[in-house]
Order: structure tokens, then C-alpha cells, then sequence
């Protein structure tokens, strides 16, 4: 009731926009080292929440919806971004046991036992005894003794890493994580029988490359190549044709440009999304946004919801 309430005043008159909300892991129990990751309950309880206060759409009905105008008030989505394997042994059971879809993104070159870097600077993180000496790349040695370090070592290592040309950084990732001589784990991403898996549950499947590069950071061909190749794995491995796709980082002008928005229609996919926060509207269905409330708390989790109807999302 009250989430109804924040959803009415925050949204005037049933405002139409789209909320499109993003996951991309769902734990099996709280993270000491991300205390804000979402796990089973707590995805769940949100879940519920949205269920009872939104018109709740799979994806491609929602675009289909809003190209004729026709979107019900407080029309909402929900997605997965990567292809983690929590997706299908956590999240799925939850979705089919409330009556809702999901769309999941998911990137090919990490499914069968591969690992996405940043999920190795976690893991080598997390498994790290003492310290993180980078200086060998000439970044600094990240102590890692107390939980509070970890957390602090996580994101400054992925800031450092993150905008570095692809092949480059996964070779630096790759050096770091031999000089350590840790062992890390490699079942965090799905199998292609779980991506079957969620496609045979009634779950959309969408693409979102092979080896989730920053495009703005390719040459165009490569760019080309790295969508092209992810939509037709995803089709071989799903019997169908794939309708949705997902901007890697997906930050307008700064993780994708207008020459990738047309490289997805010329693609033959009939919409896309990114991350920056808004509502969705029938204005760009190839730059949809995106936005996921944080709160704990079950009213300020709505409110924030809501308000996000009120912001114009940026594009390219």
C-alpha cells in the first residue's frame, strides 16, 4: 500500500514512462566484501515490491508497447546483465515461483567455465592474504589484510584497469593473477545448458557481445565483430533469433556512440539498452534506460523507483 502510494505521488496522473530494472547477480547469501550485492531474500523482497506496485512486462512486449504508445502506468522490466550462473540457479526459481519474466543479457566468451576480468580482481582480492603488489604495472600495491581494505582495493583496481584498450588489460589482469599464485574460481558464469535453461523457463535471451569490450574503445569493424558474433551464439544456442541487446558498461557517449546504436539496428535487433538512469519511452528504443533503486528500506526503495520517472535519460 504505501509502495502504491510513493508510486502515485512520485508520478503524477499514471506518468506511461518504462522502468527498466538491471541486475547482475543474485547470491545465495550475503557478501562480506559487497554488503550491497542483492542476494536470494533480498532479491525477492524486491521483487515482491515491484510485483505489487508495478505493471510488470517482459521486455520485448514493453518495446512493442511503447513503439505504439500504449505502455500501462508504471510499466516496468526486469534484466540480468553478463550471464552469471546465479542468475540461473537463483534468480530463475524466484522469477517462476512470482509469475515474472526477466530479460538476461548475456556476454558468449565467458560462459563454460570462463571469467569476466573484473570478476578476477574480486576473487584475487578476496582470496589475497596480505596485499596486492601492482607496482610491476605501474599501479600501486593495494593491502588487502581486513575487510575494509578489500573493499577499499576492489574498485580501485577496476578504476585503474577499466578503460585500458582490451587485450591490453587482460593481459595485465592476467600477469597480476600469476604473480599472486592464487587459485581462483571458474563456475561464476553460466553453461550453455543454463542459458537453455533460461530460455526454456519462458526468460528472454539478449546479446551483449563476446568479450563485453568498451566499444567506443574499438575500431568499428571490431565493434562490429564483437556484436555480430555474441547475437549469433546466443541464436545457435537458443534456437531463435535474438530481439534485444545490451551496450556493455552501457554509459552513453562514454561506453557506446551513435555509430553502435546503428550497428544494433543494422544488426536486426529491435531495440537496446543501456545504463544511464530514466524512464523509457518510445523516444529511442535502441538507447532504453536503465536504473535500479539500492534502498533496503520497502518505501524508499519505491519512492526512488518512481522518482526515476521524472528524469530524461541521457543518449548519445
Amino acid at each position: 500500500m504505501l509502495g502504491r502510494a510513493a508510486m502515485r505521488l512520485m508520478s503524477p496522473g499514471g506518468r506511461r514512462g518504462l522502468s527498466i530494472l538491471i541486475y547482475h547477480r543474485v547470491l545465495p547469501q550475503p557478501d562480506p566484501l559487497f554488503p550491497g550485492e542483492v542476494d536470494c531474500v533480498e532479491f525477492e523482497r524486491q521483487m515482491q515490491l515491484v510485483k505489487a506496485c508495478c505493471n510488470v512486462l517482459p521486455l520485448p512486449e514493453a518495446v512493442a508497447r511503447a513503439r505504439a504508445g500504449t505502455l500501462p502506468p508504471r510499466a516496468a522490466c526486469i534484466t540480468f546483465d553478463d550471464g552469471y550462473a546465479d542468475n540461473a540457479t537463483n534468480a530463475l526459481p524466484i522469477l517462476r515461483r512470482l509469475g515474472l519474466h526477466a530479460t538476461f543479457f548475456v556476454a558468449t566468451g565467458f560462459l563454460n567455465g570462463g571469467r569476466m576480468w573484473n570478476d578476477t580482481i574480486i576473487e584475487m582480492v578476496r582470496a589475497a592474504p596480505d596485499q596486492i603488489d601492482a607496482s610491476a604495472l605501474g599501479y600501486p600495491v593495494h593491502a588487502t589484510r581486513t575487510i575494509e581494505e578489500k573493499r577499499a582495493a576492489v574498485p580501485a583496481l577496476i578504476m585503474q584497469l577499466k578503460y585500458v584498450p582490451m587485450e591490453e588489460r587482460l593481459e595485465q589482469v592476467n600477469r597480476l593473477v600469476q604473480s599472486t599464485g592464487l587459485a581462483l574460481p571458474d563456475d561464476l558464469m553460466m553453461t550453455t545448458a543454463q542459458v537453455r535453461e533460461l530460455h526454456e523457463g519462458g526468460m528472454e535471451i539478449g546479446g551483449h557481445t563476446v568479450n563485453h569490450p568498451i566499444l567506443a574503445r574499438l575500431p568499428l569493424d571490431a565493434a562490429r565483430r564483437e556484436i555480430a558474433t555474441g547475437k549469433a551464439e546466443l541464436e545457435t544456442m537458443i534456437g531463435q533469433p535474438l530481439r534485444l541487446f545490451a551496450y556493455p558498461n552501457g554509459k552513453p557517449r562514454q561506453d557506446y556512440l551513435p555509430e553502435h546504436v546503428a550497428l544494433a539496428r543494422e544488426l536486426g535487433f529491435e531495440a537496446a539498452v543501456s545504463t544511464a538512469w530514466g524512464r523509457s519511452d518510445n523516444t529511442d528504443l535502441f538507447q532504453l534506460p536503465r536504473f535500479t533503486p539500492w534502498d533496503r528500506d520497502r518505501l524508499r526503495f519505491m519512492a526512488r523507483l518512481a522518482r526515476n520517472l521524472s528524469f530524461e535519460a541521457e543518449r548519445v
